[in-house]
């Protein structure tokens, strides 16, 4: 097992939670740490005086548990596990939708013994069966990302042993941007190292996630088209087009299947749909929305790297980051039009949270006054008056008439916005 820091932030919510009636379920795409967050989390109940007899933990993925697969051979082991034991119990599952009917089961602990339930999972749809049927408000569902850059810095700093000064978080964020947060790759040296085992990460959510759960046989059409979202990441998605790509390249599809492989990829927290939102109108649209990686380091790692793409990495790794904060991010949709193509014009993140905005624009380099002015000047646009944010890789402050610029890891660093 990789060593462990503690994520804060999550033990911060799990002092919310304990030991109350909802059972915590951990959902995120394979590899983003869920595992060690149980640990985590297990530590800080040795740590309150609980037993170690009383804490039980099942990873169906481990050896001694993989060939686990219904819910009557994991009601004979739990009843088994905890008969003699007194007081409380702490039951964790990971990665439990491996086990068929797992829903009856943890429903069964809930109401049968005195327990708290910890769960994890690697899709979304874990909770679209009967558990949620069964416990319909008895649940509480947490997000888990992979690292942040906060994190990561974490990591290097208590793992790693590196002093963290101006040059060597600067040397850092180049690793971060080109490789990621997934925490399996950190221990990892030199870039090919890490190049791999990305590619290993993502071989295991192709196979065990996607091919094997939904029962695909057009493996190399899938794999096509992941390979297209990778490469046009941040950019507006339309089926339609995909498919004629992939004509173009003697593939051929059809929109449903597409559609269908799309939907897959954001049950297994591959990709997460950024919708489109109308500012004037304040309505959520259906239409034309985006996709980002849930680690922008499979970018790299599975496509080749171009100076083009390093404005969209910088916005994905911004969207994520502020999925982490809690907001709802969509893209904002304004009514003036451009007048290079005719489209409407666009703030790049519209921030909820609360029921209070914030807009952010991602660029690069603000290098010339016309980028500074088409970074600027949506804002101006915007009937309301919420914060609003340009972020970039550069050094100097660019404020200006009421918008604030911040460079990128200060950003990341920083406090909420």
């Amino acid at each position: 097992m990789h060593k462990l820091i503690k994520r804060e932030s999550y033990i911060e919510q799990f002092d919310n939670y304990v030991d109350s009636d909802f059972i915590k379920v951990y959902l995120g795409i394979r590899r983003s740490g869920k595992t060690s967050l149980l640990y985590n989390i297990m530590d800080e109940l040795y740590k309150r005086g609980v037993k170690k007899e009383n804490i039980i933990f099942i990873s169906f993925e481990s050896p001694e548990y993989k060939n686990i697969e219904d819910s009557k051979e994991l009601d004979e082991i739990i009843d088994e596990k905890i008969k003699n034991i007194k007081d409380r119990v702490y039951l964790f599952f990971d990665e439990i939708q491996q086990v068929q009917g797992w829903e009856k089961s943890i429903n069964g602990y809930r109401v049968s013994f005195d327990c708290d339930i910890y769960i994890s999972g690697s899709n979304s749809k874990l909770l679209s069966g009967e558990l949620a049927t069964h416990l319909a408000g008895r649940y509480l569902t947490i997000n888990v990302y992979p690292f942040s850059f906060k994190e990561f810095l974490q990591y290097h700093e208590e793992i790693e042993g590196i002093k963290l000064t101006k040059s060597s978080i600067n040397e850092l964020f180049d690793d971060y941007f080109d490789y990621g947060g997934m925490p399996g790759i950190l221990s990892l040296s030199g870039n090919r190292m890490k190049t791999e085992g990305l590619r290993d990460i993502y071989t295991s959510i192709l196979l065990n996630d996607i091919i094997s759960r939904f029962k695909i046989d057009k493996i190399d059409l899938l794999q096509r088209f992941i390979e297209y979202m990778i490469g046009n990441i941040g950019e507006t998605f339309s089926s339609k087009s995909i498919k004629n790509y992939l004509n173009g390249n003697n593939i051929r599809t059809t929109q449903d299947t597409l559609l269908k492989y799309n939907k897959y990829l954001q049950q297994t927290f591959f990709i997460s749909k950024c919708r489109r939102f109308d500012i004037k109108g304040k309505r959520a649209l259906t239409i034309y929305e985006k996709y980002y990686l849930m680690d922008h380091g499979f970018h790299n790692a599975l496509i080749e790297k171009s100076a083009r793409k390093i404005p969209r990495i910088l916005e994905n790794i911004v969207y994520i980051e502020l999925l982490r904060r809690g907001y709802n991010v969509t893209v904002g949709r304004l009514d003036e039009k451009n007048e290079e193509d005719g489209k409407a014009k666009e703030i790049d993140f519209v921030c909820e949270k609360s029921g209070r905005y914030v807009y952010i624009q991602v660029a690069y380099l603000l290098t010339t006054d016309e980028t500074i002015n088409r970074e600027f000047t949506p804002f101006f646009k915007i009937p309301d008056k919420y914060d609003s944010y340009v972020i970039s890789t550069d050094r100097f402050d660019f404020s200006q008439n009421g918008v604030k610029h911040l460079n990128i890891i200060d950003f990341l660093l920083g406090d909420d916005i």
